[in-house]
């Protein structure tokens, strides 16, 4: 297999996955580069969620390879799989996932404890991404405590606190009202260009791929359309990568 570009911080070839003998993806392979935030789009059913799930580590896919860097995601066992996403990676489901136990600012700050960091550096990190999300109020208040739309802040708080190399979205304020919707999407995008977070955005909303450098469309598992966004990026402060006329993603023969 050969190694992927020096530039791309993900990079698939061939990614085939069945659900239950539905095929879920089928030949995908795209490129993503270092500092980007790449939409991807499509229906529900046409592959957003395990293309990203292959991506991360979650799923191994049927055929076909993933390389983080130059680490070789698709020949990793599950401990090391699990070490990556735990070290490297950060998730945000469209349904907020928290610990019941824990309060706002204890969830927010669970994967920089679990990492080693030390409670009052985690703490600290945690009430930052709290207030950025305006919802730092409620640190001290557990998940049956808060709306679904501030759990949701919470889950974005924490994926971001951890400041994970590659940050996957998957449909990441499908709970939250318009207005929070945006605002929540504005703090997301500002910090990953700010820390240079790797972004991958899985949206059926139009809105929301706008924010990104560049959408991919998805149908049917396959990749169907690479669409460059250079506005957005401009918009948010921040130079677009280089290079943007090479595709994302393409449809394997």
């Amino acid at each position: 297999m050969v190694a992927p570009p020096d530039n791309d911080v993900l990079w698939a070839r061939g990614l085939t996955y069945a659900h239950d003998g539905s095929p879920a993806l089928q030949g995908v392979s795209m490129g993503v580069r270092e500092g980007e935030i790449l939409a991807v789009t499509g229906p529900r059913g046409s592959g957003k969620t395990t293309l990203l799930r292959c991506l991360s580590g979650q799923l191994r896919p049927q055929q076909g390879a993933v390389w983080f860097n130059s680490i070789p995601v698709h020949t990793m066992g599950p401990l090391a799989r699990e070490r990556l996403r735990r070290d490297r990676f950060g998730w945000i489901d469209p349904e907020p996932v928290l610990v019941p136990e824990l309060n706002a600012w204890e969830n927010t700050a669970l994967p920089l404890m679990l990492r080693g960091t030390g409670r009052r550096a985690a703490k600290a990190a945690a009430l930052e991404w709290l207030e950025r999300l305006d919802i730092r109020d409620a640190a001290r208040k557990r998940p049956h405590a808060l709306l679904q739309s501030e759990r949701q802040r919470v889950v974005v708080a924490r994926a971001l606190a951890a400041a994970p190399t590659v940050l996957f979205a998957d449909e990441p304020t499908a709970p939250l009202h318009r207005a929070d919707h945006t605002h929540v999407l504005r703090t997301l995008t500002a910090a990953a260009r700010s820390h240079d977070i790797t972004v991958v955005l899985a949206t059926h909303d139009t809105a929301t791929a706008s924010l990104a450098d560049r959408a991919v469309s998805l149908l049917d598992g396959r990749c169907v359309k690479t669409v460059r966004l250079p506005s957005a990026a401009a918009g948010e402060g921040r130079a677009a990568p280089a290079g943007g006329g090479r595709a994302a993603c393409s449809l394997s023969a």
